[in-house]
């Protein structure tokens, strides 16, 4: 990882301009054509949770912005970004995994089913690892939505928060909305559009 030297920063007064707000977050609620890799998906018996959120990551961490962290009042460059996704347990209760990213799925799939075991045969609420060079992430496959709030804490938070919907069926594709929430301080709609950019492009390969 490396430090932003904020002061020569081109975002430098947007940054501080939106750091001193009282909510300075905003999210976007985004469909993306998930045909192919659900496809893919079932034709590799493998999850389709699993697949799109590799993709996502894939994605993320080639926006650098998505990378950017506020520690310490500093921002901080994180050389990786993982996930830490909610894991649905029987009794309809969850934990939050912490799931190493690899480019390679094979090693990525690995990784969550040890974290889904973990978190099946506990009532651990938090990973033993829970830094903030992560995504934070849902899904709700229980119904599609058009619009989502994420639960703030109160304290500064950098780490962008995303939520995966219910995919429906539109003129033979099959169309999942993604609700992405991000602090303004660190990131732009831009930023956010080239994150779309590139999940659709690794959702479709």
């Amino acid at each position: 990882m490396k430090q932003v030297n904020i002061t020569s920063w081109n975002r430098h007064k947007l940054y501080t301009h939106f750091l001193g707000l009282k909510d300075p977050y905003f999210g976007v609620t985004i469909p993306f054509d998930v045909t192919m890799a659900y496809e893919y998906a079932k034709d590799n018996n493998i999850s389709f949770f699993v697949r799109y959120l590799h993709d996502c990551l894939k994605a993320i961490n080639k926006v650098d912005n998505f990378r950017y962290r506020i520690i310490d009042d500093q921002v901080i460059d994180f050389n990786v970004i993982h996930a830490s996704a909610t894991i649905a347990r029987p009794d309809h209760t969850y934990g939050f995994s912490f799931i190493a990213y690899d480019r390679d799925l094979e090693i990525f799939l690995n990784r969550f089913k040890k974290e889904k075991q973990r978190i099946l045969n506990s009532d651990d609420l938090y990973p033993p690892v829970n830094s903030q060079d992560c995504i934070h992430c849902s899904a709700l496959p229980w119904f599609t939505f058009t619009g989502h709030k994420e639960p703030v804490s109160g304290k500064l938070q950098s780490i962008p928060q995303l939520a995966f919907s219910k995919f429906e069926k539109r003129d033979n594709r099959l169309i999942m909305n993604v609700s992405i929430h991000v602090n303004h301080a660190l990131v732009d709609g831009y930023h956010v559009g080239l994150f779309a950019e590139e999940f659709q492009f690794y959702l479709n390969s």
